[in-house]
C-alpha cells in the first residue's frame, strides 16, 4: 500500500471564456497515453481573478500553467522570471513553477517554429508574414532569433507591422520591413517562406486572406496558423500552386509538447495529441 500515489500532478489553463479550448483534451490524453498521475484542469478564469488564481496555483503546488487571452500580458506582473522569448514578445502563454517561483515562456512561436523545422531550417530564409497581432509577434520573433535573413510584415495597420519589424532589426541579425496591407498582397519574388499569422478562415472554410494566389510559386513553403479547420481555403489554393503546406494543427500539438516539456521535463506523443484534436475538429464540424 505504502507505494501508490493518490496525488495528481497539476496543470492546466487560465482564460475567458474557455469552454471551446480542446488543449485539455489534447494533453490528457497525451498524459494517459504516457501513463502518468497527471491533470490538465481548463479554468474560466476573469481578468479581475487572474492574481488569485496564480496565487492559487502556486498555493496548490501546481507545475504549471497555460494562460490566453485575456492574460498573456497581464500575468507579466505575477511572474519571477522570463525566458529570453517571452522578454522580446512582451507575452507569456505558459508559465511553468517551481520552487515557489514563476517563471513565464511563450510557445506560440516556438511552436509554430517546431512545425516548420520538419520542413526546413529557416536560418537565412526570406519570409512574409500577414498579419501583426499576437500570434505574429510571436512567430516574429522566433523565426528571428533562428536566424531568418528577411522578413516582410504586412498588416492593415502598417504601424503595429512596423514595430513588429523594429523589434526583428533591433534584436537580431535579420533585417525586417513594414508594409500596408491594401488590397490583394503580391508575394514578393524570391520569398521562401508565407506565414497567414491573421485569423482568417478559423472556423470558416470558404475565408481565405486576401493574397494574390497566383505570385506563390512552386516550392514556396504557405504555412497558416489556423489549426480548425487545419487544411483552410488558403492551404488548399497555395498547395494548388505546387506550394509545400504547412497547417495550424502541427503548431497547436506543438505548444502543448513545448509546454509540458517545460513543467515536467518529459516529451509526450504528438500523434495521440494531434488524433485528438482531429477528432474533436471532425466532429465540431459535422
Amino acid at each position: 500500500m505504502s507505494d501508490q500515489n493518490f496525488r495528481s500532478i497539476l496543470t492546466g489553463s487560465f482564460s475567458t471564456p474557455c469552454a471551446d479550448n480542446p488543449t485539455v483534451a489534447m494533453i490528457e490524453a497525451a498524459y494517459i497515453h504516457e501513463g502518468l498521475n497527471a491533470r490538465y484542469i481548463n479554468c474560466d478564469v476573469k481578468a479581475d481573478n487572474l492574481a488569485d488564481a496564480v496565487k492559487g496555483a502556486k498555493a496548490m503546488e501546481w507545475v504549471g500553467f497555460n494562460c490566453s487571452l485575456p492574460h498573456k500580458v497581464a500575468v507579466l506582473e505575477h511572474l519571477d522570471a522570463l525566458d529570453e522569448s517571452a522578454k522580446l514578445i512582451g507575452a507569456v502563454n505558459c508559465v511553468a513553477i517551481k520552487d515557489g517561483r514563476l517563471t513565464g515562456h511563450n510557445t506560440d512561436g516556438k511552436g509554430f517554429l517546431a512545425s516548420l523545422k520538419e520542413i526546413t531550417d529557416p536560418a537565412g530564409k526570406r519570409v512574409l508574414l500577414l498579419g501583426a497581432g499576437g500570434a505574429a509577434r510571436a512567430i516574429a520573433v522566433e523565426l528571428a532569433l533562428a536566424g531568418v535573413a528577411h522578413l516582410t510584415v504586412v498588416n492593415r495597420d502598417v504601424k503595429k507591422a512596423e514595430t513588429i519589424a523594429a523589434l526583428v532589426r533591433d534584436n537580431s541579425s535579420a533585417d525586417a520591413e513594414a508594409k500596408h496591407w491594401q488590397g490583394d498582397v503580391s508575394v514578393p519574388e524570391g520569398t521562401d517562406i508565407v506565414i497567414n499569422a491573421t485569423s482568417i478562415g478559423l472556423g470558416d472554410p470558404g475565408a481565405i486572406p486576401p493574397v494574390d494566389i497566383k505570385s506563390l510559386t512552386k516550392g514556396q513553403i504557405v504555412a497558416d496558423v489556423i489549426p480548425n479547420p487545419p487544411q483552410t481555403r488558403f492551404l488548399q489554393e497555395a498547395h494548388a500552386q505546387g506550394c509545400t503546406t504547412l497547417d495550424g494543427l502541427g503548431m497547436l500539438v506543438n505548444q502543448g509538447l513545448i509546454g509540458v516539456e517545460i513543467w515536467l521535463s518529459k516529451t509526450l506523443d504528438g500523434d495521440v495529441m494531434a488524433q485528438t484534436l482531429e477528432e474533436i475538429f471532425e466532429s465540431s464540424g459535422d
